[in-house]
């Protein structure tokens, strides 16, 4: 697959993380995402500076940084909301927030990458990778109030 491909498969996951989404478990809960490129650069002075831009333009290799802003807006305390956003093919997560839970079957089930394992063409079975991850989730460890919101990020590299 050309760059120029990849380009356009990145854009239109970008128009896509731009649309709210509800939370799979029935909550009312908002999500709006963002994504940026995270580069080094050298200052005057010789120092690396980190700089988060636009993921407009992005190649192989790059950092990414997903943002994910929520919000409550339901009428009722949500009790045990999960925060729940697909990963954008293209991306291997960084899975080593520890609260963070990940799946490799569409949501089908979660745990930690190192509990996950997949069927192979042979009839056995692997242990899951960070480019097999499909979707992650965060659970609330308190109640979101009518209104509450937060910010959640993980970080990722394009292929």
């Amino acid at each position: 697959m050309g760059l120029h491909m990849t380009i356009a498969r990145w854009l239109c996951v970008l128009a896509a993380l731009g649309a709210p989404s509800l939370a799979v478990a029935q909550q009312a809960m908002r999500l709006d995402t963002q994504m940026f490129v995270e580069r080094v650069q050298t200052d005057i002075n010789g120092r690396e500076r980190r700089i988060l831009s636009s993921a407009d333009r992005m190649a192989p290799g790059d950092q990414l940084i997903f943002v994910i802003h929520w919000r409550h807006t339901g009428t009722n305390p949500a009790k045990g909301a999960a925060i729940t956003k697909a990963v954008p093919p293209g991306a291997r997560i960084n899975a080593s927030d520890p609260r963070m839970e990940v799946s490799v079957d569409g949501g089908a089930r979660w745990g930690r990458l190192d509990q996950l394992w997949l069927p192979t063409p042979l009839g056995g079975v692997r242990r899951a990778v960070a480019e097999d991850v499909t979707h992650v989730r965060w659970t609330l460890s308190q109640s979101a109030l009518p209104g509450e919101s937060g910010r959640l990020s993980y970080r990722a590299v394009a292929r």
